[in-house]
């Protein structure tokens, strides 16, 4: 039997369904998800192996216009990983019908690479047939796909269907991971995500995306099943730290019950989770903060 590897990258606009897309054909939650614009900040894998196939899965950041060195950094990461990858998946929304300044920009952007192109029309349980057709309509003559393939992705049919085009169009190659490994990530950064994906379920739209939390500390408790964190939660503003901890402290208390339940669930082990708020103005333009958070090397 032939076996089939390859690295795939999911680009789109933000906020198009990469993160659940992800999710869903890994079988695990790895990205976090949120309806949110530029909810993933980095690039995540999420490793998918088969009998006859391990396909890396990499979530890159949405393609936006860029506002501080954060969104520079976000928008460079996914750009480069165009050329760095065996498939692209380009991923569009239905319910839009027709492409946007954002998915042209996208276009353009592919001419630059050689890398074959999956086209996939997300959330086309939300249109009818007829305007599904008009939509792969307007968009085939936009670019040279492998693939038009439009999905759910909160449907348990997409990850077969991807997969068996994927396969079909990946090299023979290597196992470049164990079977036992679902993704790369350290298990810190997942962590702060987790913590941020709450944040981001909790706080209003003035906040979150002036948010970065890191892990501080991620120990197992000698003696017990139990594994110790604490971390940061960043904001730019004093009035942001204000609205993050809420009156007696009880916003805080939600983003750490509802993380620390996330946590349990991923980890598979009782937390014991310690969350502080504290203020780096203009975190977002800081060289110093991104590398702390990861967003720089």
């Amino acid at each position: 039997m032939e076996f089939k590897s390859g690295f795939v990258s999911i680009i789109g606009r933000p906020n198009v369904g990469k993160s659940t897309l992800l999710n869903k054909i890994s079988g695990e939650k790895i990205a976090i998800m949120s309806d949110k614009p530029q909810t993933t900040r980095n690039t995540i894998k999420a490793i998918v192996t088969g009998e006859d196939y391990q396909i890396v899965f990499i979530d890159t950041p949405g393609i936006h216009k860029p506002k501080t060195k954060l969104g520079n950094y976000m928008v460079d990461v996914a750009v480069g990983s165009l050329n760095e990858v065996d498939v692209v998946l380009f991923l569009v929304e239905a319910h839009h019908l027709k492409p946007g300044p954002g998915d042209l920009y996208i276009i353009e952007q592919l001419k630059k690479v050689k890398t074959p192109v999956f086209l996939i029309i997300n959330k086309i349980d939300l249109i009818s047939k007829p305007d599904l057709l008009n939509v792969i309509d307007e968009y085939k003559d936009t670019y040279e796909y492998k693939e038009i393939i439009p999905i759910s992705a909160t449907s348990d049919a997409c990850e077969d269907l991807i997969i068996d085009q994927l396969k079909k169009n990946l090299p023979k190659g290597p196992k470049y991971f164990s079977d036992d490994m679902i993704t790369d990530q350290p298990e810190k950064i997942i962590v702060a995500e987790f913590i941020r994906e709450k944040v981001l379920e909790l706080v209003s739209d003035e906040v979150p995306h002036g948010v970065g939390v890191e892990v501080m500390s991620f120990k197992n408790r000698e003696g017990k099943d139990i594994v110790d964190i604490q971390a940061n939660i960043y904001c730019e503003k004093p009035t942001h730290k204000a609205i993050l901890i809420g009156k007696n402290g009880n916003m805080l208390k939600k983003i750490g019950t509802l993380s620390r339940m996330e946590i349990e669930n991923f980890l598979g082990t009782k937390v014991f989770l310690e969350l502080w708020v504290k203020v780096k103005k203009d975190w977002r333009n800081s060289d110093f903060m991104l590398k702390a958070l990861g967003y720089q090397k």
